[in-house]
């Protein structure tokens, strides 16, 4: 069965109406000298039961550890990864979210491959605020399509 993700995409507007998103770069060897495709939204896989937007804020602070901004949250979709993976994205507005001064959280894994040998990684290596559509570039192919929809969004606002 495909895993079911959740988290969050926050967004801010410049003086001048441009739109950031705040991004993380996959951290771990495989992802370390990797840039467009390399970085995601801060997310991670529900647990039995768990509402999605807790789920959502849980893993901000699990990956980043801080926690996410005190905002009105929307859920803004889920969406498909070729692999079958569903992540349900929230949005907000993170005007006030400074990206700085993050613990990042660690996963262990093999490395190298059939080695034997263990070791700890950060869930991720650096996050921060980048143009929206620089932004959608960067992330995985299948959270594009949540950028997309963001972009659609805030057009019909204007």
């Amino acid at each position: 069965m495909a895993s079911h993700s959740a988290g969050i995409l926050l967004y801010r507007l410049d003086g001048q109406g441009r739109v950031s998103a705040f991004v993380a770069h996959m951290g771990g060897p495989y992802w370390a000298s990797k840039d467009e495709g390399a970085w995601s939204i801060p997310k991670g896989e529900l647990e039995d039961g768990e509402d999605a937007l807790d789920a959502a804020k849980r893993e901000f602070r699990e990956e980043l550890g801080v926690p996410a901004p005190d905002a009105d949250y929307a859920e803004l979709g889920t969406f498909s990864y070729s692999s079958g993976k569903r992540v349900t994205v929230f949005v907000a507005d993170g005007a006030g979210f400074d990206a700085e001064e993050f613990t990042f959280g660690e996963f262990e894994m093999e490395w190298p491959p059939r080695s034997g040998k263990s070791d700890a990684f950060p869930e991720v290596d650096r996050a921060e605020w980048m143009p929206l559509a620089r932004a959608r570039e960067r992330v995985v192919k299948g959270q594009q399509p949540a950028f997309d929809r963001l972009a659609e969004l805030l057009s019909q606002a204007r």
